[in-house]
């Protein structure tokens, strides 16, 4: 077994997208220091699926307030579970922006925090063209992995080297 972050996010990442059933899960890594982060793994069902990973970005200026999602990461907030974007409240997202930069219908966008509310990551499954009631138990399996992942983003974030 692998004691490389990169890979076993990587597998942590599909396993988690296998026992959902949805379209793509990607990881996006942030160093909090730096107020810097990307989507820099992500797993897909099939190649038809829109690749998300981008390079580094600033992500404490403009994207929280295009992003409420994103607003709601970077202050410690609990996992959003989204059942249909087109159906959600402009409060929980943007419609406008989910369309145009992602492209998926139902999402959770969950936390990796820290013990001291600092965000590290968000790991995003989502599927395509229908919504996507996320029932309890798999609410309750996803937020189990989060705490699982920390150490290992927090890994895979201090061997990169961010700009």
């Amino acid at each position: 077994m692998s004691n490389d972050p990169e890979a076993l996010l990587n597998e942590a990442l599909a396993a988690l997208g296998e026992q959902l059933r949805v379209d793509r899960v990607f990881l996006y890594v942030r160093d909090p220091a730096r107020g810097r982060g990307r989507i820099a793994l992500a797993w897909r069902r099939h190649a038809r699926v829109p690749d998300p990973r981008h390079d580094w970005q600033d992500d404490t200026g403009e994207l929280p307030r295009q992003d409420p999602l994103f607003r709601a990461a970077l202050a410690g907030q609990p996992s959003v579970y989204v059942p249909d974007v087109e159906a959600a409240s402009p409060a929980v997202l943007s419609r406008e922006f989910e369309r145009r930069t992602f492209g998926h219908r139902a999402l959770v966008h969950a936390h990796v925090l820290d013990a001291r509310g600092q965000l590290w990551g968000i790991v995003q499954p989502c599927v395509f063209g229908q919504p996507r009631a996320w029932t309890a138990a798999e609410q309750a399996h996803i937020e189990a992995q989060l705490p699982r992942l920390l150490p290992l983003v927090q890994a895979y974030v201090r061997a990169q080297t961010v700009p």
